[in-house]
């Protein structure tokens, strides 16, 4: 039997995962793509992509398209291997 490691508390957040996995399978992403997506509210995903920037899960780039705000979002190597840790340790819960 394998040995169980608690879940990333960060990312067993159904918001930040959504989040992640679309990160993951793109190079980066506009946050009114991730909002359309996760079909979340604009101020529970600015919460939510603060958090997994503070973890340096992701990186946020905050720029201008005309005179409209922009932020994009990438995900790191932290985020990337955090990501891949979580969805392996998933799997040993599922087996």
């Amino acid at each position: 039997m394998s040995e169980f490691k608690p879940l990333d508390p960060l990312l067993h957040s159904q918001l930040r995962l959504a989040v992640m996995s679309l990160l993951i399978s793109v190079e980066e992403a506009e946050f009114t793509f991730l909002k359309e997506k996760t079909e979340s509210t604009a101020g529970n995903l600015s919460v939510q992509l603060d958090k997994l920037e503070k973890a340096g899960y992701i990186s946020i780039e905050k720029s201008f398209r005309g005179k409209r705000p922009l932020t994009t979002c990438r995900i790191t190597d932290n985020g990337l291997q955090a990501f891949e840790e979580y969805v392996e340790n998933l799997k040993k819960y599922i087996q």
